[in-house]
């Protein structure tokens, strides 16, 4: 099993993954801005943005963590960063982490961010020798579950009301996906799971 130490480059067909830095403070300022990042990330509507030194200092040192891998999210028709991937809350022993991604207004639509979880998944599983990853994601985003279960990431369990907004409480889903299911299914698998988890309407 490999640690994080490295922070490689992931090329893909329409999207490149690379390693963070200061000089993306900007991008991720803009990004971070997005309402609609802020409602499906838990960001208190009454919290005050981020300062450009802080998070140039943030994404500046995420190149010297040896326990987590932050890589930014290019558009490749465009060169533009439009979110950025990350593995975190490494546990050696047990091969496992949390993944989380974060993708802006002008990444979405378009197939980009799934291309770059798979990429980034790939990476974890075939390269990293990851034995799980496992993400949370509020019930109240279908839109990502359905990315999430079409990579093939399983729903496991509920947080019930793990979120106030706007006067409700708002379940978090926690999902995964092991090795052995990513061996067989690289991030396609052939049938999507189907459930209806609580504060969530199929369409």
């Amino acid at each position: 099993m490999s640690d994080f130490s490295v922070k490689p480059t992931l090329t893909g067909d329409r999207v490149l993954l690379r390693p963070v830095t200061e000089e993306d403070a900007a991008a991720f300022a803009d990004i971070l801005g997005d309402p609609e990042v802020a409602t499906f990330t838990g960001i208190p509507a009454d919290e005050p943005p981020l300062s450009l030194d802080h998070l140039r200092s943030w994404y500046g040192s995420r190149g010297e963590q040896p326990d987590r891998l932050d890589l930014a999210l290019i558009d490749r028709a465009s060169g533009e960063l439009v979110g950025e991937l990350v593995f975190n809350e490494w546990d050696e022993p047990n091969r496992r982490c949390n993944f989380r991604t974060l993708v802006g207004p002008r990444g979405r639509g378009r197939g980009l961010g799934t291309e770059a979880i798979r990429l980034f998944l790939g990476y974890g599983f075939e390269r990293l020798g990851l034995n799980r990853v496992s993400l949370g994601v509020f019930a109240f985003n279908p839109r990502a579950i359905r990315v999430y279960e079409k990579v093939g990431f399983v729903r496991e369990g509920v947080e019930r009301e793990a979120l106030l907004h706007e006067g409700g409480w708002i379940d978090s889903l926690t999902m995964s996906v092991l090795a052995r299911e990513w061996a067989v299914h690289h991030g396609c698998p052939k049938t999507v799971p189907f459930g209806h988890a609580s504060g969530i309407d199929t369409p």
